[in-house]
C-alpha cells in the first residue's frame, strides 16, 4: 500500500461540462474515492445508494454512493513521463509484524508442502516461505518490492475507451494469456440502482473466469488488482475443457508465479536499492 498526492479533475458522468478540480490523497489499497460534498454540491452528484462501511476501530459509517468521473489531468498522448516514489510512498517500508511463525500442520492440512524460497496466497495474502524447521515455518507476507525506491517510466500510447480491450489488456498482463470470461452487470430495477447509474458504478460488475481448476489460483491472486484497477472483482466458475494444452499451460505459469513473484506484471517497476 503507498499514499501520494495528486491534482485530479472531476466531473458529473451525466453532464461533463460541470466539473472541479482539487487535491486528493492517493491510497494504492483504496477502491472508493470520498469526495469533498462541497464538490458533490457543485457538480450536482446525486446519491445512488447507500453503504455501509467498517472503520479501525470496529465502528459502523453510512456512506451515500454516487458515481462521477476522474481525469487525471497534465498529461499528453505520445509523450513519456518519469516518476520515483520513496518506499512509504510505494510498497512500504517493510514490517518485522509481517513475518510470521506458522505452525507446519496448517499447510499439510491444505495439502501444500512448504520449502525456502516457495510464494503462495495465504487468506489473500501473498507470502514467501523463509525457512522450515521441525514443525514451524517462517513466512514473509511483506510486499516482494517493501522497503525499496520505485521508479516508473511510461508513455502514453492512447486511452483506451472500450470495456472488453481493457478487461482483457489486463488479463493478458496479469495472467499472460486470456480465459474464457463474461462480464456480469449489476440489477436493475430493484429501486437502489437505475439503468444509467448501473452503467457508471463499474464498481459493482462482476467478471466471471471460467476453465479448469487451476485457474482458480489466479482469480484469488489478481482479485484485488481487478478491483483496484477496472472497478470489477473477479470471480471463479470451474469448466471442463477439451485436452488442448490450456491447463498445462495455467501450471506453467502458476509454477513461475509461485517461485517469481515479482513478474505480476508485464512491466515491473524499476527498483533502486
Amino acid at each position: 500500500m503507498g499514499e501520494t498526492n495528486v491534482r485530479l479533475t472531476v466531473k458529473n458522468p451525466r453532464n461533463p461540462s460541470l466539473q472541479a478540480v482539487s487535491d486528493f490523497l492517493v491510497d494504492s489499497g483504496a477502491h472508493y474515492t470520498l469526495i469533498p460534498y462541497r464538490i458533490v454540491e457543485k457538480l450536482g452528484l446525486k446519491p445512488s445508494y447507500k453503504q455501509d462501511f467498517s472503520l479501525a476501530d470496529g465502528k459502523i459509517m453510512q456512506r451515500a454512493i454516487s458515481s462521477a468521473s476522474i481525469v487525471f489531468e497534465g498529461k499528453e498522448i505520445g509523450k513519456t513521463y518519469e516518476i520515483t516514489l520513496s518506499a512509504k510512498e510505494g510498497f512500504g517500508e517493510r514490517q518485522s509484524s509481517l513475518i510470521k511463525t506458522i505452525p507446519l500442520k496448517i499447510f499439510t492440512e491444505k495439502k501444500i508442502s512448504p520449502y525456502p524460497g516457495l510464494v503462495l496466497n495465504l487468506d489473500g495474502m501473498i507470502a514467501k516461505i523463509i525457512t522450515v524447521s521441525g514443525a514451524r515455518v517462517i513466512t514473509d507476507f511483506n510486499n516482494p518490492l517493501a522497503g525499496k525506491e520505485i521508479h516508473y517510466k511510461f508513455t502514453i500510447i492512447r486511452k483506451v475507451e472500450d470495456e472488453k480491450e481493457k478487461v482483457e489488456s489486463l488479463f493478458e498482463n496479469l495472467f499472460r494469456f486470456k480465459p474464457e470470461y463474461e462480464i456480469k452487470k449489476p440489477a436493475t430495477g430493484n429501486g437502489l440502482l437505475d439503468a444509467q447509474d448501473a452503467k457508471h458504478l463499474d464498481i459493482k460488475d462482476k467478471i466471471i473466469v471460467k476453465g479448469p481448476k487451476p485457474l482458480e489460483f489466479f482469480v484469488s491472486q489478481f482479485n484485488e488488482k481487478f478491483k483496484n484497477i477496472l472497478g470489477k472483482s473477479l470471480e471463479f466458475q470451474e469448466k471442463e475443457t477439451k485436452k488442448d494444452g490450456l491447463e498445462d499451460k495455467i501450471e506453467e505459469k502458476k509454477e513461475a508465479e509461485e517461485n517469481n513473484p515479482e513478474k505480476n506484471t508485464k512491466n515491473k517497476p524499476e527498483t533502486n536499492k
